[in-house]
């Protein structure tokens, strides 16, 4: 099948699951149409032992769809553009240290608690992966997707302000999250050895050496690079549809379009970071919370058309992370391990929540069950597993008794825990949130 065979197939996927899931199942978008996508991945399996072919057909078109660069050069910059252009600018700024301590500190913390108790845990069970390849998967497995918690969460009587830390925290650890997996990616690469062999020199760095300005050149050159170009394409896209009228709508969306895109191609050509650029121009764009006059350089239109990108872009990745369970390879050992990381991800979590939240207590009073609702709430989506699915070959480890492929076992990882979470967390984060501090709507509407 051609690309636009495999468009064409995944939109009528996605419309016939939507259809299902509205009228028959009822649940939360991204919940459903993750259920029917394993279930029809798995239906397809059972079905391959009697007709080979269908199961083999399906398995060469997704090994065919180059998941990696449809989700992070093409899907990830409009998803996060869709959803930092709803963000209130009010509301962001008064919660900004709250945000950047979670994105920033939540992502490092999480990256090295997880890379380090996988190193353990791995090796516990007779699957041995070098320390930086666990740093890899503590990397792209850290960053919390908003997609299918901020629609559950907006049936609880939380707080504007919790919604804005969540809501936020996720957009901007998205970008934090390729850019620490992007740095960690490229020492791996550079370097023959495993981690411990890596010498961090106070400033020494060269083909063999990575010291601490090595790293804060490369990690500064894509964090911050990618917050300026973000505030150039949001400053200049801003005067562009102030300068035009709002009733000319299909103008002002085409400009919003090529702002999104051509910024794209510009991060990638500096060696920046498209998603962190991608979340600054949408909070530049947006006109929540902005004076009145600055409220109308975007017209309703444009909201409108974004919606519909964002609904259908999001249709379709949670059926693709689905229908990966086709070419995902799953032993006894991955299995185990990856029950094993869902407890370590979960505890990561906990931990890069609690640090900055205690750190901020100090000064500010925060809501009851916030610790809970975010630790909880941080579900993990379709950028772990299209990070995963973007890594090169690590190399198969060679045992007395066994060989195992370390990408393999990571994308394995990845794809168990992303299951969980938009499951098992997607479908009880409701729960988690009432009994934390804020009670259902339903409830406090009929009260």
């Amino acid at each position: 099948m051609d690309t636009y065979e495999i468009i064409t197939l995944l939109i009528v996927i996605a419309t016939l699951f939507t259809s299902i899931n509205r009228t028959i199942l009822k649940l939360e978008a991204t919940i459903g149409l993750m259920v029917l996508a394993l279930l029809s991945s798995m239906a397809v399996f059972i079905a391959g032992y009697g007709f080979p072919q269908l199961r083999e057909g399906s398995e060469e078109i997704m090994k065919n769809f180059d998941f990696t660069v449809i989700m992070l050069d093409i899907m990830l910059p409009f998803l996060l553009f869709a959803g930092a252009l709803h963000i209130n600018l009010k509301k962001l700024a008064e919660e900004k240290w709250s945000i950047l301590l979670l994105a920033f500190g939540g992502v490092l913390i999480s990256t090295f608690i997880v890379g380090t108790l996988m190193y353990f845990v791995l090796d516990f069970v007779h699957l041995p992966v070098k320390y930086i390849h666990c740093l890899l998967f503590g990397a792209l497995i850290s960053p919390t997707d908003p997609i299918a918690v901020l629609a559950l969460l907006k049936k609880t009587n939380i707080s504007e302000n919790l919604q804005m830390r969540i809501n936020g925290e996720s957009l901007f650890n998205d970008g934090i999250g390729v850019v620490v997996f992007l740095t960690i990616l490229h020492i791996a690469q550079s370097t023959p050895g495993s981690f411990e062999h890596l010498h961090f020199g106070p400033w020494q760095y060269g083909p063999d050496t990575f010291g601490v300005k090595y790293i804060s050149m490369l990690f500064t050159q894509e964090a911050v690079g990618g917050v300026v170009l973000g505030l150039i394409l949001g400053y200049f896209g801003y005067k562009t549809l102030e300068w035009i009228p709002n009733e000319f709508v299909q103008l002002e969306v085409l400009v919003t379009l090529s702002f999104v895109m051509g910024g794209t191609i510009v991060a990638t050509f500096l060696h920046v970071s498209g998603p962190l650029a991608m979340v600054v121009l949408g909070i530049s764009l947006g006109n929540k919370g902005r004076s009145e006059k600055m409220s109308e350089a975007v017209g309703d239109y444009v909201y409108r058309f974004w919606d519909l990108i964002d609904e259908s872009l999001n249709a379709i990745l949670f059926i693709l992370i689905g229908l990966e369970m086709l070419v995902i390879k799953f032993t006894g050992e991955y299995i185990f391990a990856g029950v094993l990381a869902i407890a370590i991800v979960l505890f990561a979590r906990l931990v890069g929540v609690s640090i900055p939240i205690g750190i901020m207590s100090l000064g500010k009073k925060f809501e009851k069950g916030t610790i809970k609702i975010l630790t909880w709430g941080g579900l993990r989506g379709g950028i772990s597993v299209a990070l995963a699915l973007a890594l090169p070959s690590l190399g198969v480890i060679q045992l007395a008794d066994k060989e195992f492929d370390t990408k393999d076992l990571i994308v394995s990882l990845t794809f168990i825990v992303v299951v969980f979470a938009i499951l098992v967390q997607g479908l009880t984060i409701q729960k988690v949130a009432a009994a934390a501090g804020g009670k259902n709507k339903q409830e406090v509407d009929s009260g």
